[in-house]
């Protein structure tokens, strides 16, 4: 993947961890590990495995004796994720790029995907992979991002960020929230192979225990400081009018905001 969207390195792996993880991914982490779980898979493959939010959550769900492979295209995140598994568990990290998976085909019974969709160049070619990875009647499933007006957080962060920069604005959340139109994913996915889709909306209601924290983690937690950097700014002073917005539209101590994700399970015929 070429776009710095894509680069979560330095000190992202931190923040998206510790201060992102708990309030934004972990409640999508359950869900997709318990769907993943009801299918029973022997051999499972979790593509942008990240900080390994999602398969902490899968080890405890799936049948004992399940094997794990959990990749991702930066090699930083999986040292956050390794950290939090015992030497013998059945889970393997290793960097790789979702366009060209280094795995035999029909290696697996369930491929998962959480929040990586959106970042891959060629979306079409990531879902060929899966249907290559997958054995016969093996299910893929992922989730994405609903539109911002559902995640008014990231509308929040998008709008301080144009203030900011009202020329050349950083992009990046533009990219995770872009991939909300449900019609492009089910024909591509058919186009790669893939029948019996399942669509699913979850929404959320999240509690932020620290808006300061977690505004850092806005800025912080993915490339958006780097973006800022790279145009001269100040990461600290978008953090700050972060928090105020969010502060304002979420109350504090603590606050409650709304998320809302797509889910997407589909199987190879």
């Amino acid at each position: 993947m070429g776009s710095d969207s894509a680069r979560f390195t330095g000190s992202i792996p931190e923040h998206y961890d510790r201060i992102l993880g708990p309030v934004i991914f972990a409640g999508y982490a359950e869900d997709i590990a318990r769907r993943v779980s009801a299918f029973a898979p022997a051999r499972v493959l979790e593509t942008a495995a990240g900080t390994g939010i999602v398969p902490l959550r899968l080890r405890d769900a799936l049948p004992d004796g399940a094997a794990l492979i959990a990749p991702d295209l930066n090699p930083p995140m999986l040292e956050v994720a390794s950290q939090k598994f015992r030497p013998g568990e059945q889970v393997e990290f290793q960097p790789a790029d979702a366009m060209q998976l280094p795995f035999e085909d029909a290696s697996f019974d369930a491929v998962v995907c959480q929040f990586g969709v959106m970042f891959y160049p060629d979306k079409g070619k990531s879902y060929r992979e899966v249907h290559r990875v997958l054995a016969p009647a093996g299910r893929y499933l992922f989730n994405v991002w609903d539109s911002p007006r559902y995640n008014p957080y990231a509308w929040i962060a998008d709008k301080v960020v144009e203030r900011f920069f009202p020329v050349d604005p950083p992009q990046f959340y533009k990219v995770p929230f872009s991939f909300h139109q449900v019609d492009p994913v089910k024909e591509g996915m058919i186009d790669a192979g893939f029948a019996d889709i399942d669509i699913s909306v979850v929404r959320l209601e999240r509690e932020i225990p620290d808006i300061d924290q977690f505004a850092r983690g806005v800025v912080h937690g993915n490339p958006l400081a780097d973006q800022i950097r790279a145009r001269g700014g100040e990461p600290e002073q978008v953090v700050q009018a972060v928090a105020e917005e969010l502060r304002r539209e979420f109350g504090s101590h603590p606050g409650r905001m709304p998320l809302q994700a797509i889910v997407y399970s589909a199987g190879k015929r």
